[in-house]
């Protein structure tokens, strides 16, 4: 089936039996479990995290403006190819839902929940999605996805050893890249290289603000 509206839940949808009527318990169980996950872990702060605040600072703002929908998909028996263009389906999806503009426009983010995916297949999938649809989109649209799977190894930016990524049902969320990512694309130069031609001299301006936060004229 095709990213459509009716298959977007906010979180407090789940708890509608009137929206949640026509879903399989299990994809309606997946969801809960991420909505959970992200109520109790994603939200909130974390001991290990190596900075103040929640484990993601985006979510809070999302859930507030309520523009945060999760979506679940079944994709077993789907192609590598077919996964792709259902992601790249739900990227459009994401550029057409309101709020198109404005300040709320930036907290928009669409969590694609595999309900389906085995855990042990959730990195190849993912990656060939990524392989194919992450650089044009960013490149062409600003547009972000991220991977989020147990056994995923990627790491907080300033606790290495703290793994913030392994959500209890693999999912990719979809969503607009902002100006503070830069954070994430430092190990990269062709994405560092993105960024620059994306927002220009916006893109100088903040990397200068976060560095006076710092103490960089002891790290030389």
């Amino acid at each position: 089936m095709p990213a459509t509206p009716t298959n977007l839940f906010l979180l407090q949808d789940l708890e509608d039996p009137g929206r949640t009527s026509k879903l399989a318990d299990s994809d309606l169980e997946a969801l809960q479990a991420v909505a959970g996950w992200i109520t109790t872990f994603v939200v909130e702060p974390h001991k290990d995290l190596g900075r103040a605040g929640t484990v993601c600072p985006f979510v809070p703002g999302s859930l507030e403006r309520k523009v945060l929908w999760l979506a679940p998909e079944q994709i077993a028996d789907r192609g590598e190819l077919d996964v792709v263009e259902l992601v790249s389906g739900f990227k459009r999806l994401f550029l057409e839902t309101r709020p198109t503009g404005g300040d709320d426009a930036g907290y928009k983010v669409i969590v694609v929940v595999f309900t389906d995916l085995p855990t042990d297949r959730a990195q190849g999938v993912f990656d060939s999605v990524l392989q194919h649809l992450a650089v044009r989109s960013y490149a062409d649209d600003g547009i972000l996805f991220g991977p989020y799977y147990e056994g995923n190894e990627g790491t907080a930016i300033y606790n290495p050893g703290f793994r913030p990524f392994q959500s209890p049902v693999p999912f990719l969320f979809v969503r607009q890249g902002v100006i503070s990512d830069w954070k994430f694309f430092l190990d990269n130069d062709d994405w560092l290289d993105l960024r620059a031609r994306r927002y220009g001299e916006s893109a100088v301006q903040a990397l200068g603000q976060e560095l006076r936060r710092t103490n960089w004229r002891q790290l030389g």
